[in-house]
């Protein structure tokens, strides 16, 4: 359903996005799944949403899909690192674009005194922002308060914390860890594990090549983590399992462990994530690599 709802908002019918949201209310796991598809499908459409929020103006589910579109159609002008000394007025752009998520999204939390996506989303929005500390802090703080284990906020809370973002290796690696041993029967949270192993070597290697990713320390870490999940997964699959099932796979090729790496991808269903194959290259092309040179067919 979620498919036929993305391909309908690429082809510029935004209203076939509002049942799929609004059926989402009371599921934080699929609300922010679903948010954050149709938000990348709408890049560059958010003048369509605010059309439909004039006829709709206290629907929660339209500002907070009007919110997460705008930090998504941030995130495609932002402009490398290396030029930020010759395209300042493109960095400002950006830094505009990405403020002008804010509102959008307090006025959804506020309808939906509940509903943790607001904050996950204002997650994302203060790391790109990078603002202090302090702020990251406070809306950790609402988005846990209301869904202490919702996966895409606990992936956004791992970023801030990582080497790349401002963070230290050492808290980030402690806060993957705890997170993964408290995951609840079914969570792919151990997932964090390996995607926090990614932040932290993808800090310190440039170029990226394949050869020596992980220690055996961390890679016998992540199979324990792997082993934790599966043991423990329960009931119908997670809706950030294929996420999870990307992490350990991308690990554990790089780590040339074939035979879990190949377990994990298969279970993917042919569907990449963008992290943490990003750390490679292009995530689709990385990902098929893989899935090419370890047999997994996916189509």
């Amino acid at each position: 359903m979620l498919d036929e709802t993305v391909t309908a908002v690429h082809r510029r019918n935004l209203e076939a996005g509002l049942p799929a949201l609004a059926a989402t209310r009371g599921d934080p796991e699929v609300r922010a799944l679903r948010v954050e598809a149709l938000s990348r499908a709408a890049v560059g459409m958010s003048r369509g949403i605010e059309s439909l929020i004039v006829r709709d103006q206290s629907n929660a589910d339209l500002w907070l899909w009007l919110g997460r579109t705008r930090i998504e159609e941030a995130w495609e002008i932002k402009p490398e690192v290396k030029a930020r000394a010759v395209q300042a007025h493109r960095l400002e752009a950006y830094h505009t674009a990405m403020e002008q998520a804010r509102q959008p999204l307090l006025t959804a939390a506020g309808l939906a005194p509940g509903d943790p996506v607001p904050w996950e989303s204002m997650l994302w929005l203060a790391l790109g922002l990078e603002r202090p500390r302090a702020d990251k802090d406070s809306v950790w703080f609402e988005c846990t308060r209301r869904w202490p284990t919702l996966y895409s906020a606990n992936v956004a809370r791992l970023v801030t914390l990582s080497p790349g973002w401002g963070g230290t290796a050492q808290e980030m690696m402690e806060f993957a860890r705890t997170t993964a041993a408290r995951a609840p029967e079914g969570s792919p949270l151990p997932a964090l594990l390996p995607l926090a192993h990614f932040e932290n070597v993808a800090a310190e290697r440039t170029p990226m090549s394949r050869g020596g990713w992980f220690s055996f320390d961390a890679q016998r870490e992540m199979v324990s983590a792997a082993g934790q999940w599966s043991e423990r997964r329960i009931g119908p699959p997670h809706p950030r399992s294929i996420e999870a099932h990307n992490a350990f796979g991308a690990a554990f090729y790089l780590a040339d462990l074939r035979r879990p790496a190949r377990g994990h991808l298969i279970r993917t269903g042919g569907r990449y994530s963008r992290v943490p194959w990003s750390h490679l290259g292009d995530p689709e092309s990385q990902f098929q690599r893989a899935c090419g040179k370890l047999n997994v067919i996916t189509n």
